[in-house]
C-alpha cells in the first residue's frame, strides 16, 4: 500500500508563483527525484508519492508552508490504495490509490472541503474525513504565524519551546500561546489517531 497526495493551491491566480512555488518545491523535494517522486503541473497542481503513515503529516505541512503566506491556501486529496503501474513520472502512474487522490481532488474542488482522505476502507475514511472536517474548521483559519508554528513544529518533531523560541527570536511564552492559537495539541492527535486507524497498511 502507498498514498497519493495530489493538490493545487488555492487563490494562486490572485499571486505570481514566487510567492509559493519555492516552498513548495522544497517541501516535495524531501520526497525524492522529480518528475518520478513528485512533480507540479497546470501551474499550480501538485502530486506526490509517499507512505501511507506518513501522508496526512506531509499534507498538513503543505497546507501549513502555504499559508504561511497571507491569503493563500491549498487543497489537498489523499488516496491511499496500490500503484498497478510506475512509468517514469508520477503523473502517467496509475493503481487505486492514484485514482483514489485525483478523483477526490475533483471533488474537493466542486465543495469547500480542502482536505480528505480516500483508502476505499468505507468507515475508516467517514471517521477520519469527520475529524478532518472539525479540524479544519481551525486550521482553515490559521494565521500566517499560526501556519508557521505547525510548519516549524512538524519540522522539528521533538523540539523543545525554547528551541522554537530562539529560531523565531521571540519569547518563550510567546510560544505557548502561538501553540495555543493554532491548537498545536489537536494537529498532533489527530495525525496519532490517523496512523492508529490505518496501522494495517501500513508496511
Amino acid at each position: 500500500m502507498i498514498a497519493i497526495v495530489t493538490g493545487d493551491i488555492v487563490n494562486s491566480g490572485q499571486y505570481s508563483s514566487a510567492a509559493w512555488l519555492p516552498a513548495l518545491k522544497e517541501v516535495l523535494s524531501e520526497k525524492g527525484q522529480q518528475p518520478e517522486a513528485w512533480d507540479i503541473y497546470r501551474g499550480d497542481e501538485f502530486q506526490f508519492k509517499t507512505a501511507v503513515n506518513e501522508a496526512l503529516e506531509e499534507a498538513i505541512l503543505i497546507k501549513s508552508v502555504i499559508k504561511s503566506h497571507k491569503n493563500l491556501d491549498v487543497r489537498v486529496a489523499i488516496g491511499i490504495g496500490e500503484e498497478s503501474y510506475s512509468g517514469g513520472r508520477i503523473t502517467e502512474a496509475n493503481g487505486t490509490a492514484y485514482l483514489h487522490s485525483g478523483r477526490l481532488l475533483e471533488e474537493l474542488k466542486s465543495g469547500k472541503q480542502t482536505l480528505a482522505i480516500r483508502s476505499g476502507l468505507k468507515e475508516k475514511d467517514e471517521v477520519c474525513n469527520l475529524l478532518l472536517r472539525m479540524a479544519l474548521s481551525f486550521m482553515d483559519e490559521w494565521t500566517t504565524v499560526s501556519a508557521e508554528t505547525i510548519a516549524w513544529t512538524l519540522r522539528n518533531p521533538g523540539a523543545s519551546q525554547q528551541q522554537m523560541a530562539e529560531f523565531f527570536n521571540i519569547q518563550q511564552s510567546a510560544v505557548s500561546q502561538r501553540q495555543k492559537r493554532a491548537r498545536t495539541d489537536l494537529v498532533i492527535d489527530l495525525l496519532v489517531f490517523y496512523k492508529e486507524t490505518f496501522k494495517e497498511l501500513i508496511r
